[in-house]
Protein backbone atom coordinates (compact mmCIF):
# COMPACT_ATOMS: atom_id res chain seq x y z
CA UNK A 1 0.00 0.00 0.00
CA UNK A 2 1.39 3.66 -0.64
CA UNK A 3 2.36 5.53 2.18
CA UNK A 4 1.63 8.63 0.21
CA UNK A 5 -1.79 8.07 -0.58
CA UNK A 6 -2.93 7.73 3.00
CA UNK A 7 -1.02 11.15 3.40
CA UNK A 8 -3.01 12.47 0.55
CA UNK A 9 -6.49 11.58 1.93
CA UNK A 10 -5.98 11.69 6.33
CA UNK A 11 -7.31 15.13 6.49
CA UNK A 12 -10.54 14.36 5.43
CA UNK A 13 -11.50 14.38 9.60
CA UNK A 14 -11.62 17.94 8.75
CA UNK A 15 -14.45 17.56 6.11
CA UNK A 16 -17.14 18.13 8.63
CA UNK A 17 -16.42 21.75 9.07
CA UNK A 18 -17.17 23.05 5.17
CA UNK A 19 -19.26 20.57 4.57
CA UNK A 20 -21.69 20.98 7.37
CA UNK A 21 -20.94 24.58 7.35
CA UNK A 22 -22.59 24.80 4.03
CA UNK A 23 -25.31 22.26 4.28
CA UNK A 24 -26.67 24.28 7.68
CA UNK A 25 -26.67 27.57 5.14
CA UNK A 26 -28.60 24.84 1.98
CA UNK A 27 -31.16 24.29 4.35
CA UNK A 28 -31.89 27.35 6.05
CA UNK A 29 -31.77 28.40 2.06
CA UNK A 30 -34.70 25.86 0.95
CA UNK A 31 -36.72 26.19 3.98
CA UNK A 32 -36.32 22.12 4.87
CA UNK A 33 -39.21 21.37 7.46
CA UNK A 34 -38.32 19.09 10.60
CA UNK A 35 -39.01 15.89 9.33
CA UNK A 36 -36.61 16.61 5.79
CA UNK A 37 -34.38 18.35 8.57
CA UNK A 38 -34.29 14.74 10.43
CA UNK A 39 -34.41 12.44 7.46
CA UNK A 40 -30.85 13.98 6.45
CA UNK A 41 -29.52 14.17 10.36
CA UNK A 42 -29.29 10.64 10.53
CA UNK A 43 -27.96 7.60 8.97
CA UNK A 44 -30.48 4.84 7.82
CA UNK A 45 -28.35 2.10 8.98
CA UNK A 46 -25.23 1.82 11.21
CA UNK A 47 -23.09 -1.46 12.04
CA UNK A 48 -20.17 -1.50 14.55
CA UNK A 49 -18.72 -5.33 14.49
CA UNK A 50 -15.46 -6.89 16.32
CA UNK A 51 -14.08 -10.02 14.91
CA UNK A 52 -11.09 -12.14 15.51
CA UNK A 53 -8.65 -12.97 12.93
CA UNK A 54 -6.41 -15.79 13.40
CA UNK A 55 -2.73 -14.48 12.03
CA UNK A 56 -0.38 -15.86 10.43
CA UNK A 57 2.28 -15.95 13.51
CA UNK A 58 -0.78 -18.26 15.16
CA UNK A 59 -1.94 -15.57 17.17
CA UNK A 60 -5.89 -14.29 17.29
CA UNK A 61 -5.92 -11.03 17.60
CA UNK A 62 -9.74 -8.93 17.70
CA UNK A 63 -10.53 -6.15 15.36
CA UNK A 64 -12.95 -3.76 15.24
CA UNK A 65 -15.06 -2.88 11.87
CA UNK A 66 -17.69 -0.16 10.88
CA UNK A 67 -20.16 0.43 7.81
CA UNK A 68 -22.64 3.00 7.53
CA UNK A 69 -25.31 3.16 5.12
CA UNK A 70 -26.10 6.88 5.44
CA UNK A 71 -28.96 6.81 2.54
CA UNK A 72 -30.87 4.79 0.15
CA UNK A 73 -33.43 6.21 -1.40
CA UNK A 74 -31.74 6.69 -4.77
CA UNK A 75 -30.27 3.46 -4.84
CA UNK A 76 -28.29 0.63 -3.11
CA UNK A 77 -25.55 2.72 -0.75
CA UNK A 78 -22.00 3.32 -2.14
CA UNK A 79 -18.72 4.30 -0.45
CA UNK A 80 -15.34 2.88 0.26
CA UNK A 81 -13.68 0.67 2.40
CA UNK A 82 -10.60 2.42 4.33
CA UNK A 83 -8.22 1.19 6.65
CA UNK A 84 -6.80 3.00 8.84
CA UNK A 85 -6.03 3.28 12.81
CA UNK A 86 -7.94 6.43 13.25
CA UNK A 87 -11.40 4.89 11.62
CA UNK A 88 -14.13 5.19 13.45
CA UNK A 89 -18.18 5.41 13.25
CA UNK A 90 -18.85 9.00 12.66
CA UNK A 91 -16.79 10.02 10.62
CA UNK A 92 -17.73 6.61 8.56
CA UNK A 93 -21.36 8.38 8.97
CA UNK A 94 -20.04 12.07 7.71
CA UNK A 95 -18.40 10.36 4.87
CA UNK A 96 -21.20 7.96 4.30
CA UNK A 97 -23.29 11.74 4.00
CA UNK A 98 -20.86 13.06 1.63
CA UNK A 99 -21.24 10.04 -0.93
CA UNK A 100 -24.84 9.73 -0.83
CA UNK A 101 -24.92 13.80 -2.28
CA UNK A 102 -22.12 13.39 -4.45
CA UNK A 103 -23.83 10.52 -6.19
CA UNK A 104 -27.00 12.89 -6.11
CA UNK A 105 -24.86 15.54 -7.71
CA UNK A 106 -23.53 13.71 -10.95
CA UNK A 107 -27.17 11.57 -10.47
CA UNK A 108 -26.64 8.22 -10.66
CA UNK A 109 -28.84 5.73 -8.68
CA UNK A 110 -26.87 5.43 -5.48
CA UNK A 111 -27.05 6.32 -1.93
CA UNK A 112 -24.11 6.88 0.01
CA UNK A 113 -21.93 4.43 2.61
CA UNK A 114 -18.52 4.25 3.89
CA UNK A 115 -16.43 1.57 6.10
CA UNK A 116 -13.55 0.71 7.16
CA UNK A 117 -11.19 -0.98 10.04
CA UNK A 118 -9.38 0.40 12.88
CA UNK A 119 -6.07 -1.17 11.18
CA UNK A 120 -2.60 0.29 10.18
CA UNK A 121 -1.65 -2.14 7.19
CA UNK A 122 1.65 -0.55 7.40
CA UNK A 123 2.17 -2.55 10.58
CA UNK A 124 0.80 -6.31 8.79
CA UNK A 125 2.25 -8.41 6.40
CA UNK A 126 0.08 -8.79 3.24
CA UNK A 127 -1.16 -11.97 3.99
CA UNK A 128 -2.07 -10.82 7.43
CA UNK A 129 -3.76 -7.97 5.74
CA UNK A 130 -5.80 -11.00 3.24
CA UNK A 131 -6.92 -12.45 6.99
CA UNK A 132 -8.03 -9.52 8.15
CA UNK A 133 -10.15 -8.43 4.84
CA UNK A 134 -11.85 -11.52 4.85
CA UNK A 135 -12.28 -11.55 8.65
CA UNK A 136 -14.24 -8.28 7.65
CA UNK A 137 -16.30 -9.18 4.72
CA UNK A 138 -17.50 -11.84 6.77
CA UNK A 139 -18.78 -9.90 9.59
CA UNK A 140 -20.24 -7.73 7.24
CA UNK A 141 -21.73 -9.97 4.66
CA UNK A 142 -25.34 -9.77 5.68
CA UNK A 143 -25.18 -6.23 5.04
CA UNK A 144 -23.56 -5.89 1.64
CA UNK A 145 -24.64 -7.14 -1.90
CA UNK A 146 -25.19 -5.66 -5.26
CA UNK A 147 -28.68 -4.18 -4.19
CA UNK A 148 -27.99 -3.15 -0.39
CA UNK A 149 -24.56 -1.49 -0.57
CA UNK A 150 -21.48 -1.63 -3.30
CA UNK A 151 -18.03 -1.17 -1.42
CA UNK A 152 -15.17 0.26 -3.23
CA UNK A 153 -11.15 0.98 -2.67
CA UNK A 154 -10.72 3.88 -0.05
CA UNK A 155 -7.59 4.83 1.90
CA UNK A 156 -4.81 1.77 2.37
CA UNK A 157 -7.39 -0.51 0.01
CA UNK A 158 -6.59 -0.76 -3.38
CA UNK A 159 -7.47 -3.33 -6.40
CA UNK A 160 -6.17 -6.45 -4.71
CA UNK A 161 -8.22 -5.65 -1.45
CA UNK A 162 -11.40 -5.50 -3.65
CA UNK A 163 -10.88 -9.18 -5.08
CA UNK A 164 -10.52 -10.52 -1.41
CA UNK A 165 -13.43 -8.79 -0.86
CA UNK A 166 -15.27 -10.64 -3.75
CA UNK A 167 -13.68 -13.76 -3.41
CA UNK A 168 -14.85 -14.09 0.24
CA UNK A 169 -18.04 -12.82 -0.80
CA UNK A 170 -18.85 -15.20 -3.08
CA UNK A 171 -17.37 -17.84 -1.08
CA UNK A 172 -20.34 -17.36 1.24
CA UNK A 173 -22.78 -16.48 -0.95
CA UNK A 174 -21.92 -19.61 -3.16
CA UNK A 175 -22.13 -18.05 -6.35
CA UNK A 176 -20.39 -15.52 -8.78
CA UNK A 177 -21.68 -11.81 -7.63
CA UNK A 178 -19.20 -9.65 -9.48
CA UNK A 179 -21.51 -6.47 -8.44
CA UNK A 180 -20.90 -6.53 -4.72
CA UNK A 181 -18.04 -4.61 -5.28
CA UNK A 182 -16.20 -1.79 -7.69
CA UNK A 183 -12.84 -1.15 -7.71
CA UNK A 184 -11.40 -4.55 -8.90
CA UNK A 185 -8.77 -5.35 -11.40
CA UNK A 186 -10.05 -5.97 -14.86
CA UNK A 187 -9.57 -9.70 -14.56
CA UNK A 188 -12.13 -10.00 -12.06
CA UNK A 189 -14.90 -7.64 -14.15
CA UNK A 190 -13.16 -4.23 -12.97
CA UNK A 191 -13.02 -1.25 -15.39
CA UNK A 192 -9.33 0.14 -16.29
CA UNK A 193 -10.41 3.46 -16.23
CA UNK A 194 -11.59 3.60 -12.85
CA UNK A 195 -7.62 3.59 -12.03
CA UNK A 196 -7.82 7.60 -13.45
CA UNK A 197 -11.31 8.40 -13.57
CA UNK A 198 -11.23 10.95 -10.74
CA UNK A 199 -8.56 12.94 -12.47
CA UNK A 200 -10.44 12.84 -15.86
CA UNK A 201 -13.61 13.28 -14.49
CA UNK A 202 -12.48 16.15 -13.15
CA UNK A 203 -11.17 17.41 -16.25
CA UNK A 204 -14.22 17.06 -17.96
CA UNK A 205 -15.65 19.60 -15.82
CA UNK A 206 -12.51 21.72 -15.93
CA UNK A 207 -13.03 21.85 -19.68
CA UNK A 208 -16.82 23.12 -18.86
CA UNK A 209 -15.95 25.74 -16.71
CA UNK A 210 -13.02 27.08 -19.27
CA UNK A 211 -16.24 27.11 -21.97
CA UNK A 212 -18.11 29.23 -20.08
CA UNK A 213 -15.45 31.85 -18.95
CA UNK A 214 -14.32 31.76 -22.97
CA UNK A 215 -10.96 30.52 -22.30
CA UNK A 216 -8.99 28.12 -24.70
CA UNK A 217 -7.71 25.46 -22.60
CA UNK A 218 -4.15 25.03 -25.32
CA UNK A 219 -1.33 26.49 -23.56
CA UNK A 220 -2.95 27.42 -20.20
CA UNK A 221 -1.12 27.29 -17.22
CA UNK A 222 -1.93 24.67 -14.64
CA UNK A 223 -0.34 23.84 -11.29
CA UNK A 224 -1.41 20.68 -9.50
CA UNK A 225 -0.66 19.97 -5.54
CA UNK A 226 -0.22 16.33 -4.90
CA UNK A 227 0.96 13.52 -6.85
CA UNK A 228 -0.51 10.88 -5.39
CA UNK A 229 -2.73 8.96 -8.13
CA UNK A 230 -5.04 11.62 -8.37
CA UNK A 231 -2.62 14.61 -8.79
CA UNK A 232 0.02 12.41 -11.23
CA UNK A 233 -3.07 11.30 -13.45
CA UNK A 234 -4.50 14.67 -13.28
CA UNK A 235 -1.08 16.52 -14.91
CA UNK A 236 -0.61 13.91 -17.05
CA UNK A 237 -3.66 14.18 -18.60
CA UNK A 238 -3.46 18.36 -18.99
CA UNK A 239 -0.43 17.93 -20.50
CA UNK A 240 -1.29 15.38 -23.39
CA UNK A 241 -4.09 17.97 -23.91
CA UNK A 242 -1.70 20.96 -24.05
CA UNK A 243 -2.38 22.78 -20.98
CA UNK A 244 1.26 23.96 -19.46
CA UNK A 245 1.93 22.19 -16.47
CA UNK A 246 4.22 24.88 -14.62
CA UNK A 247 3.92 23.58 -11.06
CA UNK A 248 3.78 20.27 -8.87
CA UNK A 249 4.33 19.20 -5.90
CA UNK A 250 4.27 16.35 -3.29
CA UNK A 251 4.60 15.81 0.65
CA UNK A 252 8.21 16.48 0.02
CA UNK A 253 8.08 20.18 -1.84
CA UNK A 254 7.52 21.14 -5.35
CA UNK A 255 9.05 21.90 -8.09
CA UNK A 256 8.12 24.87 -10.80
CA UNK A 257 9.24 26.02 -14.50
CA UNK A 258 7.07 29.06 -15.91
CA UNK A 259 7.71 27.32 -19.28
CA UNK A 260 5.92 24.55 -18.44
CA UNK A 261 7.59 20.67 -17.08
CA UNK A 262 8.02 17.47 -18.92
CA UNK A 263 5.17 15.49 -16.99
CA UNK A 264 6.21 12.05 -18.30
CA UNK A 265 9.97 12.85 -17.28
CA UNK A 266 8.71 13.77 -13.88
CA UNK A 267 6.49 10.48 -13.58
CA UNK A 268 9.54 8.81 -14.42
CA UNK A 269 11.68 10.72 -11.86
CA UNK A 270 9.34 10.08 -9.44
CA UNK A 271 9.28 6.26 -9.98
CA UNK A 272 12.95 6.05 -9.73
CA UNK A 273 13.46 8.49 -6.36
CA UNK A 274 10.42 8.56 -4.61
CA UNK A 275 9.42 12.55 -5.11
CA UNK A 276 8.87 15.28 -7.49
CA UNK A 277 10.84 17.71 -5.10
CA UNK A 278 14.04 16.66 -6.22
CA UNK A 279 13.64 16.86 -10.58
CA UNK A 280 16.34 18.84 -11.81
CA UNK A 281 16.00 22.15 -14.00
CA UNK A 282 12.65 23.15 -12.15
CA UNK A 283 13.31 25.10 -9.51
CA UNK A 284 12.48 23.81 -5.92
CA UNK A 285 9.66 25.68 -4.25
CA UNK A 286 7.32 24.60 -1.39
CA UNK A 287 3.04 23.38 -1.28
CA UNK A 288 2.13 27.10 -0.08
CA UNK A 289 4.42 28.87 -3.15
CA UNK A 290 2.49 26.39 -5.20
CA UNK A 291 -0.63 27.73 -3.99
CA UNK A 292 -0.13 31.03 -5.24
CA UNK A 293 2.41 30.61 -7.83
CA UNK A 294 1.58 32.34 -11.88
CA UNK A 295 -1.27 30.04 -13.25
CA UNK A 296 -4.41 29.98 -15.17
CA UNK A 297 -5.60 26.75 -13.46
CA UNK A 298 -5.16 25.71 -9.71
CA UNK A 299 -5.40 21.91 -8.80
CA UNK A 300 -5.33 20.68 -5.40
CA UNK A 301 -5.13 17.18 -5.08
CA UNK A 302 -3.73 16.73 -2.01
CA UNK A 303 -4.45 17.43 1.58
CA UNK A 304 -7.86 19.51 2.95
CA UNK A 305 -7.57 22.89 4.29
CA UNK A 306 -4.98 24.62 2.37
CA UNK A 307 -6.74 27.46 0.85
CA UNK A 308 -7.67 29.66 3.74
CA UNK A 309 -8.02 32.92 4.75
CA UNK A 310 -4.73 33.78 5.02
CA UNK A 311 -3.26 32.64 1.25
CA UNK A 312 -7.03 33.16 -0.49
CA UNK A 313 -5.97 36.46 -1.13
CA UNK A 314 -2.91 35.77 -3.04
CA UNK A 315 -4.20 33.10 -5.10
CA UNK A 316 -3.66 33.78 -8.88
CA UNK A 317 -5.40 31.35 -10.55
CA UNK A 318 -8.55 32.04 -12.33
CA UNK A 319 -9.86 28.71 -11.95
CA UNK A 320 -9.64 26.15 -9.23
CA UNK A 321 -9.92 22.61 -9.58
CA UNK A 322 -10.90 20.74 -6.33
CA UNK A 323 -10.05 17.05 -6.85
CA UNK A 324 -8.87 16.98 -3.21
CA UNK A 325 -11.44 16.38 -0.83
CA UNK A 326 -12.37 20.01 1.22
CA UNK A 327 -8.87 21.75 0.35
CA UNK A 328 -11.11 25.18 0.99
CA UNK A 329 -12.15 26.97 4.25
CA UNK A 330 -15.13 27.80 4.37
CA UNK A 331 -13.70 31.88 4.79
CA UNK A 332 -11.69 30.64 1.88
CA UNK A 333 -14.26 30.17 -0.33
CA UNK A 334 -15.89 33.50 0.47
CA UNK A 335 -12.94 35.18 -0.51
CA UNK A 336 -12.16 33.31 -3.90
CA UNK A 337 -16.02 34.31 -4.83
CA UNK A 338 -15.31 37.83 -4.21
CA UNK A 339 -12.91 37.79 -5.69
CA UNK A 340 -15.00 36.62 -9.05
CA UNK A 341 -12.70 33.40 -9.14
CA UNK A 342 -14.54 30.67 -9.91
CA UNK A 343 -13.97 27.25 -7.68
CA UNK A 344 -14.91 23.88 -9.21
CA UNK A 345 -16.50 22.30 -5.58
CA UNK A 346 -14.99 18.71 -4.51
CA UNK A 347 -18.35 17.17 -4.30
CA UNK A 348 -18.45 17.83 -8.33
CA UNK A 349 -15.13 17.91 -9.31
CA UNK A 350 -13.79 14.53 -8.11
CA UNK A 351 -16.76 12.58 -8.61
CA UNK A 352 -15.31 10.73 -11.72
CA UNK A 353 -14.37 7.91 -9.39
CA UNK A 354 -17.66 6.52 -8.22
CA UNK A 355 -19.30 7.69 -11.46
CA UNK A 356 -16.82 4.71 -13.60
CA UNK A 357 -17.57 2.85 -10.22
CA UNK A 358 -21.52 2.83 -11.00
CA UNK A 359 -20.67 1.67 -14.94
CA UNK A 360 -18.51 -1.19 -13.75
CA UNK A 361 -21.70 -2.09 -11.61
CA UNK A 362 -23.70 -1.97 -14.67
CA UNK A 363 -21.38 -4.31 -16.61
CA UNK A 364 -21.25 -6.68 -13.84
CA UNK A 365 -25.17 -6.88 -13.63
CA UNK A 366 -25.23 -7.82 -17.07
CA UNK A 367 -22.52 -10.20 -17.41
CA UNK A 368 -21.09 -7.53 -20.27
CA UNK A 369 -17.76 -5.64 -20.79
CA UNK A 370 -18.38 -2.22 -21.99
CA UNK A 371 -15.27 -1.16 -24.53
CA UNK A 372 -13.02 1.47 -23.02
CA UNK A 373 -14.13 3.65 -25.71
CA UNK A 374 -18.21 3.20 -24.14
CA UNK A 375 -16.90 3.84 -20.48
CA UNK A 376 -14.90 6.98 -21.46
CA UNK A 377 -17.53 8.65 -23.57
CA UNK A 378 -20.54 7.95 -20.72
CA UNK A 379 -18.30 9.40 -17.81
CA UNK A 380 -17.76 12.53 -20.24
CA UNK A 381 -21.44 12.57 -20.62
CA UNK A 382 -22.24 12.28 -17.33
CA UNK A 383 -19.25 14.52 -15.40
CA UNK A 384 -20.66 17.36 -18.32
CA UNK A 385 -24.29 17.03 -17.64
CA UNK A 386 -23.44 17.18 -14.16
CA UNK A 387 -21.37 20.62 -14.54
CA UNK A 388 -24.63 22.12 -16.67
CA UNK A 389 -26.34 21.20 -13.70
CA UNK A 390 -24.80 22.94 -11.40
CA UNK A 391 -23.57 25.95 -13.00
CA UNK A 392 -27.02 26.54 -14.14
CA UNK A 393 -28.56 26.45 -10.61
CA UNK A 394 -25.32 28.80 -9.31
CA UNK A 395 -26.29 31.12 -11.92
CA UNK A 396 -29.87 31.55 -11.48
CA UNK A 397 -29.45 31.49 -7.94
CA UNK A 398 -26.24 34.12 -8.26
CA UNK A 399 -24.19 32.01 -5.66
CA UNK A 400 -21.27 29.84 -5.29
CA UNK A 401 -20.75 26.51 -7.02
CA UNK A 402 -20.40 24.59 -3.79
CA UNK A 403 -23.55 25.83 -2.36
CA UNK A 404 -25.53 25.08 -6.14
CA UNK A 405 -24.02 21.49 -5.76
CA UNK A 406 -25.21 20.78 -2.11
CA UNK A 407 -28.52 22.59 -2.97
CA UNK A 408 -28.90 20.14 -5.95
CA UNK A 409 -28.14 16.94 -4.37
CA UNK A 410 -30.21 17.69 -1.25
CA UNK A 411 -32.87 18.57 -3.36
CA UNK A 412 -32.99 14.86 -5.10
CA UNK A 413 -32.39 13.04 -2.12
CA UNK A 414 -35.60 14.26 -0.28
CA UNK A 415 -37.32 14.12 -3.66
CA UNK A 416 -36.53 10.30 -3.83
CA UNK A 417 -37.82 10.22 -0.13
CA UNK A 418 -40.62 11.90 -0.93
CA UNK A 419 -41.54 10.00 -3.55
CA UNK A 420 -41.18 6.54 -1.49
CA UNK A 421 -43.61 8.09 0.98
CA UNK A 422 -41.32 8.70 3.85
CA UNK A 423 -41.77 12.36 3.88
Amino acid sequence: MNRDHDRLHRDETDLRGLGMTELQAVYLELQLTRAELDLLSMPRRSFTMSFPVKMTTGRTRMFTGFRVQYNDARGPAKGGIRFHPEMDENHAAELAFLMALKCAVVNIPFGGAKGGVVVDPAELSREDLELVTRGYIRAIADYIGPFKDIPAPDVYTDEQIMAWILDEYEHIMREHVPAVVTGKPPELGGVAARRYSTALGGIHVLEQALREQGMESKGLRAAVQGFGNVGENAARLLYQRGYLVTALSDVQGGILDPNGLDIPAVIEHKKRTGTVSTFPNARAISNAELLTSECDVLVPAALSNQLDQNNAHEVQARIILELANAPTTAAADEILFSRNIVLVPDILANAGGVVVSYFEWSQNLSNDVWPEEKVLARLEQTMTTAYRDVSGLCREAKCRMRKAAYELAVKRIVHAERLRGNL
